[in-house]
């Protein structure tokens, strides 16, 4: 199948997008709807017959076969030996989920009830701190339990009427001193997020956390709640077990917002708008399980990317939000996609003789416009661009705004698409220059166009919609990893930094030598202890 979606992209070479929409039914016809969601794929390269070899490539490749392996429990995560089940946690209806036999809706709809149980307490008041009321929030973790939950509380905050909800990761003491700087120690509540409750940048910011309280309150561990399911090592920290939220090792931390990482967004919008955030992540599901492969909106997002990215060679994709709360969107999704299908290795051990996963990145509209849309217009390399605009948003007396901010999303799709002839340059600048001067400035003004990109429109950022949204995308890698032939499931790719960096704390501290590390190691090491105050 490799060869003839290669051969059929050999073909587009030299076409432009903008010629297909001869056909005008083009854009229905490459277009997908879902509750009142619509993902236009129209302007990309890809026509009737490479679609069909796309739709061919998911099939062949055992898409719904592994689909249902992962809904039905099984051990899809084969390198750890581990099911695949973040979907249970939004599995509102309870219909049972075996792994190993054993059916887990009763535990998560059990951890789900205690979830919200304490976030009511919060933020009703019946939980206080030592010196009152809860006012502030702090979540510490990194990763899938930093950046899952500050994007959907960033997203959803119109809907946040909570304590106000902040949020710690990384290990540079900058970031825990400028959070905790203005906070009354007495009325915050500081939630640990780590499934072992040994990562070093959580468990070092959970530390520096407890210290700065006990300066303020008698039991600070009393204003502590931990996400972990080593019930010894928080108990070890002074957590009272009532106040520790586990959840299973079929959960990955990138997968973990709907469970009791999300505790903190739910202390900040509610436990009813928290289940409205997991009931659209439980549409999302049964859509990807029903629907045809050619109507499947995270099958379609899949089959896409994978012709942008291992059909045609685009190594970058850009995830555009025309939604300024979506603004921490283009990072979640950079961990969701490049941690799962980073790979170089294929479920069999062997080493893939393709590409793996794009690097993603991007920022809000119409921000990205002024920074680095000048590349993606003008540049030299392809990058396939992913727009995301709802219909409608939060501020009805500012409805001009989202008018304008429409109108931009959709203009920059269609000049990516479009782009400038030389002729139409000219013309531009005719009246200011003449002869060879006027040649030099039009071609500076020429776009190339025929750049593909998408567009996802929604109605409104809604927590039922963000659901849709967060479950839409984990759906898509797992059907690029499927059709990769990788585990997007482990993520060894992170061990060795994290190991290396646990051998170098007393080298950098000056309490053993360097003797053994490479020269470049040896000198920084080196300089940072002769300008370390």
């Amino acid at each position: 199948m490799w060869s003839t979606l290669k051969s059929l992209a050999a073909d587009t070479e030299g076409r432009k997008i903008i010629d297909l929409f001869e056909n005008p039914g083009r854009a229905a016809e490459f277009s997908a709807t879902f509750d009142h969601f619509l993902f236009d794929f129209s302007k990309t390269n890809i026509d009737d017959t490479a679609l069909a070899a796309l739709l061919d490539l998911a099939e062949n490749a055992g898409v719904a076969q592994k689909r249902e392996a992962m809904f039905a429990g099984r051990k899809i995560n084969e390198t750890e030996g581990r099911a695949v089940l973040h979907t249970a946690l939004r599995n509102l209806d309870g219909a049972p989920v075996n792994v190993d036999g054993v059916d887990v809706m009763p535990e998560v709809l059990d951890t789900l009830a205690r979830m919200e149980s304490f976030a009511t307490e919060v933020r009703d008041g019946t939980f206080t701190g030592q010196g009152g009321a809860i006012t502030d929030v702090v979540n510490i973790g990194i990763g899938g339990s930093d950046l899952g939950p500050v994007m959907a509380y960033r997203a959803l905050s119109p809907y946040a009427d909570g304590p106000r909800v902040h949020y710690v990761s990384n290990v540079d003491g900058a970031d825990i001193a400028d959070t905790l700087r203005g906070l009354d120690a007495t009325t915050t509540l500081v939630i640990v997020a780590s499934k072992t409750f040994t990562t070093i940048e959580t468990m070092t910011n959970a530390r520096t956390a407890r210290a700065w309280m006990s300066d303020k309150v008698s039991d600070p561990a009393a204003q502590f709640a931990a996400l972990s399911s080593a019930t010894d090592k928080t108990g070890d920290f002074g957590i009272a077990s009532e106040r520790v939220f586990g959840f299973e090792d079929w959960v990955g931390g990138r997968y973990s917002v709907w469970g009791p990482i999300g505790l903190s967004l739910m202390i900040g919008i509610g436990a009813e708008a928290f289940r409205a955030f997991l009931r659209g992540g439980q549409s999302m599901d049964r859509h990807f399980q029903t629907a045809e492969f050619a109507e499947n909106l995270p099958v379609l997002l899949a089959l896409v990317g994978i012709w942008h990215n291992q059909v045609l060679g685009h190594a970058t994709r850009a995830v555009l939000p025309y939604d300024n709360r979506l603004v921490r969107l283009p990072a979640y999704l950079q961990q969701l996609e490049m941690e799962s299908n980073g790979k170089s290795v294929a479920m069999d051990g062997t080493t893939l003789d393709y590409h793996s996963g794009p690097v993603v990145w991007g920022e809000p509209g119409t921000n990205g416009q002024h920074a680095f849309y000048q590349l993606i217009h003008q540049g030299t390399r392809v990058v396939p661009c992913e727009f995301l605009v709802a219909a409608e948003g939060h501020e009805p007396d500012l409805a001009h705004h989202h008018q304008l901010l429409i109108a931009n999303c959709l203009a920059q799709s269609e000049a990516l698409m479009r782009g400038r002839s030389l002729d139409e340059a000219r013309e531009k600048v005719k009246d200011a220059f003449e002869g060879e001067e006027l040649e030099r400035q039009a071609r500076h003004r020429v776009f190339p166009g025929n750049r593909p990109s998408t567009t996802l429109i929604y109605p409104k950022l809604t927590p039922e919609v963000l659901g849709q949204i967060v479950a839409l995308y984990e759906h898509r890698v797992f059907v690029e990893g499927v059709i990769l032939g990788i585990n997007s499931y482990d993520q060894w790719g992170v061990e060795l930094g994290k190991e290396l960096a646990t051998a170098l704390g007393p080298i950098v501290a000056g309490e053993e030598s360097a003797e053994g590390k490479d020269g470049s190691t040896r000198q920084l090491v080196d300089y940072l202890r002769r300008h370390r105050a």
